[in-house]
């Protein structure tokens, strides 16, 4: 009988000792209602996760959980190419965030800027890929006239980018500051083809670039490729230690030697140009071509199946 009790307290949680009064109920926690969501959106089952959020919502309200999950949908269903759907999605999703804003600053949470800025972007792109891309961009200009001096800033340029930035000029980089010898100014570079890798020291998916990029320069620096590689102060060191720029300055020589020291890469430090460009994603890969023009403009990893073939195209590109 004591051995049963013991199982039963093991598996209950709930019992203090094996002759102990019987334990008050416990409060159960609330459903990761963000993850049952993506999971439903992941097997496409919209009406699943609809109705999943549903039910969170009738028991927790509009909490910023829900706005999160409810962006999801968005993003799921714009991936889907169901335009209305995620028209809708994102709608709500910004009607509610903007109220939710009533009651506090747009930064006092991680949930709500999350939410914010993906119906954002949902929007923006419904809208360009019903062919209104001057009206897309109209309204990403607008958004950022609003959230301009929050976290979600970077996000919003990032998809002004996406829509914007191929086929022209690329922006200067205006980084005062470099570790290791000073790197040619973009408008320096030109008969050369430029891959800008913009990283982050505390990024995996940044180091998991670094082999693909080694093996480009090797293949193509004697042809005419050059990589630039900005990045920025994040505040912190590993362990997410709070850190004096000066500390941090050291932390990020010392990442480059350990996971890009085969790399020879111009490396600028500067929190303007990460906005000036729109990386709320790191890694972000850019191409520049040799007249100076982006060819691309990609958040994220790139395959070396992905980035040679560009790569290569820059460097046939001609310089008139």
């Amino acid at each position: 009988m004591k051995h049963l009790l013991t199982v039963v307290c093991l598996f209950a949680a709930v019992c203090t000792t094996a002759s102990a009064r019987q334990a008050a109920p416990q409060p159960q926690a609330k459903p990761n209602i963000i993850a049952q969501v993506r999971a439903a959106i992941a097997k496409k089952d919209f009406a699943e996760g609809e109705r999943i959020l549903g039910q969170y919502r009738a028991a927790n309200g509009d909490t910023p959980d829900a706005l999160e999950a409810m962006s999801w949908l968005g993003r799921g269903a714009l991936a889907e190419r169901a335009l209305d759907r995620a028209d809708t999605y994102a709608r709500e999703t910004h009607r509610l965030s903007v109220a939710a804003l009533d009651k506090r600053e747009l930064d006092a949470e991680p949930r709500v800027p999350i939410a914010l800025g993906a119906a954002i972007e949902v929007q923006a792109h419904v809208l360009a890929q019903r062919g209104r891309l001057s009206e897309a961009v109209y309204f990403l200009n607008r958004e950022i006239e609003t959230y301009g001096r929050t976290s979600i800033r970077t996000r919003i340029q990032k998809n002004i980018n996406l829509l914007t930035l191929e086929g022209r000029p690329a922006p200067a980089l205006r980084a005062r500051e470099h570790l290791g010898a000073k790197p040619a100014a973009l408008g320096d570079l030109k008969g050369k083809a430029v891959i800008l890798f913009f990283w982050a020291h505390w990024c995996p998916d940044c180091k998991a670039q670094a082999p693909i990029l080694e093996k480009l320069q090797q293949a193509y620096a004697g042809k005419g490729l050059v990589i630039l590689a900005p990045t920025q102060r994040f505040g912190y060191v590993a362990g997410r230690k709070s850190a004096r720029p000066e500390e941090e300055t050291r932390y990020i020589e010392e990442v480059r030697q350990k996971f890009y020291g085969a790399i020879d890469m111009g490396i600028t430090i500067s929190d303007e140009d990460y906005t000036a460009w729109g990386v709320s994603t790191t890694p972000t890969l850019v191409l520049v071509d040799r007249r100076g023009i982006v060819r691309l403009y990609h958040p994220g990893q790139m395959t070396m199946e992905e980035l040679d073939p560009k790569v290569r195209l820059l460097l046939e590109s001609a310089t008139d």
